[in-house]
């Protein structure tokens, strides 16, 4: 993976379900909607000042959303915080860089 570049997409493990649990009050706020079903489909990651993680979700009916979720370097005071979102995703959208 070239430094900044985006990994191979990578099915969600339970530390990724467990990441986007903890920043779906902040996406619902922004995005104006309650998500009753919000599950990690797969992820990719870019290396920076930290991590950014992109995520796929299921969010029920068929749909999805794509998230940007920023993790600060071990050892700073850790944080994760929502920087981005794609909503109107299907099933066989690829994760993309966005910011």
């Amino acid at each position: 993976m070239l430094p900044g570049g985006l990994s191979e997409a990578k099915p969600a493990t339970p530390e990724v379900q467990e990441m986007v649990n903890e920043v779906k009050s902040q996406l619902e706020e922004q995005t104006n909607e309650t998500y009753e079903e919000f599950e990690a489909v797969e992820y990719k990651t870019q290396v920076v000042a930290g991590v950014n993680y992109y995520v796929k979700i299921r969010i029920g009916n068929e749909k999805y959303i794509h998230i940007k979720m920023f993790k600060s370097l071990p050892g700073e005071h850790q944080y994760l915080t929502l920087t981005g979102y794609q909503t109107g995703k299907s099933k066989d959208d690829e994760i993309v860089g966005f910011f």
